[in-house]
């Protein structure tokens, strides 16, 4: 199946209700077709991998595509100058989160670029690295603390971000993190707790609503 095809076979998945509401939750109606994520998984299913056709299907630059080519890029051909250019074309927080979710974090440069990125200017560069700390807390079972106490300087210089796609993110990375285990509950915790102190509207925002997760009985019990 060529790029063509697939294109005819999302147009027929096509649905216009779906784009009037993007805009209302940030994501960018005018690259859409307005196709739903489990369309696009079923057919990333019929198609397989396909590591090529991924990058033809990335270069279309619609939503669907580019969602599309991250659910069929083989994880282990990614190369670091792959991420880095899918990267630079990343425009709203949906295919940026697709994009880490499906491919970019199942990769061994996962760790490196969540770093890399947190520090970065583009708003949504920035905002995968976050993004992918947040997805390594959830899925690498194997990590060890370490790697995500070493994330710590990076979220606390990333809270001070008041962008929408950075806040959102840096509060969801401290709070995957925190619901690891009991040693990173307590650690987060302290972390937020040391953000709270920081003069910022933003700052105080994701600390207060990373705490209210990280101390709640269900957090606790869990832990447990």
């Amino acid at each position: 199946m060529d790029s063509d095809a697939i294109i005819r076979r999302l147009r027929a998945f096509a649905d216009t209700k779906s784009i009037e509401g993007m805009n209302r939750v940030g994501i960018r109606p005018d690259a859409a077709l307005g196709v739903r994520i489990p369309h696009l998984r079923a057919l990333a299913q019929e198609i397989g991998k396909d590591h090529r056709l991924a990058s033809v299907l990335w270069d279309r630059r619609l939503r669907e595509t580019m969602i599309l080519a991250s659910m069929i890029a083989v994880p282990g051909e990614t190369t670091e100058d792959l991420m880095e250019r899918w990267a630079a074309d990343f425009y709203d927080w949906e295919v940026t989160d697709q994009t880490c979710m499906n491919l970019f974090e199942k990769t061994p440069l996962a760790a490196a670029k969540a770093r890399q990125w947190s520090g970065r200017p583009e708003e949504f560069v920035r905002r995968a690295g976050f993004v992918l700390m947040a997805r390594l807390a959830v899925s690498d079972k194997k990590a060890p603390d370490d790697l995500f106490l070493s994330f710590f300087p990076e979220i606390t210089k990333g809270a001070n971000d008041g962008r929408n796609g950075v806040k959102k993110a840096v509060n969801w990375a401290i709070r995957q993190i925190g619901k690891r285990n009991r040693r990173l509950n307590r650690e987060t915790i302290l972390l937020s707790e040391q953000i709270a102190l920081i003069d910022s509207g933003p700052a105080r925002w994701i600390a207060a609503d990373a705490m209210r997760e990280l101390k709640s009985e269900a957090v606790g019990r869990r832990l447990k």
